[in-house]
């Protein structure tokens, strides 16, 4: 891959023909808790410093967070009504960016009709317990409306993590599951010294377009087709998504060379304790490393993490050496590619949803759906492989807070300890 190229594929500030194409898109970038004891939140999205706020109604606004008087940071100042005042001369501005009160020029010249400078603001929706932004042209899409946010007796979290790295090469590690039999199996078996053979290999893997994103689809060593890993796979939802079963997750871009990793997490509790109704849907942020400043990788997406950024802040793609293990990787590149094209051209990228009607209750390939969805016995879960292990530990990612522990515990009825990773790893 040329260097520009690699520019073209990760490159994601206004302007560039990824950023444009990324923004047609909805992202989710936020708890809906998260503004249970604050109004505002400064945040950065796209290489743009912006404000995510929650107006006295309750409506939420995405807007630019410099002041047009004089640059200073409206994240100081206070939110009135559905607007917010900055702190230093009391400009106010609405959802849509616009200055629509400056106090001292009023007070001067009280017949003087205001002249709002757009902003821009940016589009906010709730969905599943998350904030949703929209920073595309208008008509907006539809949020995917994803089936799993509506399975019932389920207990939510999110969890979200800040990334120092490029969103493109995080996004690759979905379409590659070969990393799993060695980041996740074999290497973490020899740091535990298991000098026993490596995990199955993969003998066969495919990776096929759909109207929700890409499928990838595998099968190791000792199986064959009739594996789910073949025959049902996983997704990954376009253009930054990915559905494991009991979770969705999405990479965010802040700028080029960081990424908001946000997880959606929901499972069933026990047949015998419903019906379960959870409250607000719990919302922490995850630590990347521990106290010391050393990497933490005693879960799942902290290995993930380590991999990423050990590529580099932005991935140099012209030193790779590409192999048949990559082809959903290539897949991935080749169809942003595409999609780049067909903005710059003026056509709409894949699968984005226009039709409200059918965007309701989309389903996804899911592994173990029925079990799942439907849900098992707290001895059948307990026995059950994914389910089994996260009713002892949350492995997904790390830094589950206490109180995020104890309400799952008091959900699913059980008490959590350390699960064995060394069993894990050996799946």
């Amino acid at each position: 891959m040329t260097p520009e190229m690699n520019e073209r594929l990760t490159r994601i500030v206004q302007g560039t023909d990824l950023g444009n194409l990324l923004r047609r898109y909805w992202h989710p970038v936020a708890g809906v808790t998260e503004f249970a004891e604050t109004r505002m939140k400064p945040v950065r999205f796209f290489g743009e410093d912006l404000l995510l706020y929650q107006g006295e109604s309750g409506a939420f606004g995405l807007i630019p967070r410099r002041c047009q008087h004089r640059g200073a940071d409206i994240s100081f100042g206070f939110v009135e009504d559905d607007g917010v005042r900055c702190h230093y001369h009391g400009w106010k501005y609405d959802a849509s960016g616009a200055c629509i009160d400056r106090p001292f020029d009023t007070a001067i010249n009280p017949d003087r009709k205001l002249a709002a400078k757009p902003g821009p603001g940016y589009l906010v929706k709730e969905k599943a317990g998350m904030l949703w932004i929209y920073m595309g042209p208008q008509p907006a899409p539809e949020i995917p409306d994803w089936e799993i946010f509506g399975w019932p007796n389920t207990f939510k979290q999110i969890a979200i993590a800040h990334i120092p790295c490029n969103w493109t090469q995080i996004q690759e590690n979905t379409v590659d599951p070969i990393h799993f039999e060695w980041l996740h199996n074999n290497t973490q078996l020899r740091r535990m010294g298991d000098k026993s053979e490596y995990s199955p290999p993969t003998l066969k893997m495919a990776i096929e377009d759909t109207s929700y994103g890409l499928l990838t689809r595998r099968y190791r060593e000792g199986t064959d087709e009739s594996s789910p890993l073949w025959n049902v796979g996983r997704a990954m939802i376009w253009p930054n998504g990915w559905f494991f079963g009991h979770h969705l997750e999405w990479k965010v871009p802040i700028d080029d060379k960081n990424t908001l990793y946000l997880l959606w997490f929901a499972l069933r509790v026990p047949r015998e304790y419903e019906p379960y109704e959870q409250g607000p849907i719990p919302t922490w942020h995850a630590p990347i490393k521990d106290k010391n400043g050393q990497w933490l990788e005693n879960s799942i997406t902290n290995q993930d993490v380590i991999a990423w950024i050990s590529q580099g802040e932005i991935a140099d793609r012209s030193n790779e050496s590409l192999c048949a293990s990559d082809i959903g990787v290539v897949a991935l590149r080749r169809r942003l590619i595409e999609d780049m094209d067909a903005v710059k051209e003026g056509r709409d990228p894949r699968c984005l949803l226009r039709d409200p009607a059918a965007n309701q209750a989309l389903e996804l390939p899911c592994i173990d759906l029925e079990d799942l969805k439907n849900g098992l016995p707290l001895k059948e879960m307990q026995e059950h492989f994914l389910m089994g292990s996260l009713l002892k530990e949350f492995y997904i990612i790390s830094g589950q807070p206490e109180e995020v522990k104890r309400e799952f515990e008091a959900a699913m009825r059980v008490q959590t300890s350390s699960y064995d990773i060394h069993a894990m790893v050996q799946k």
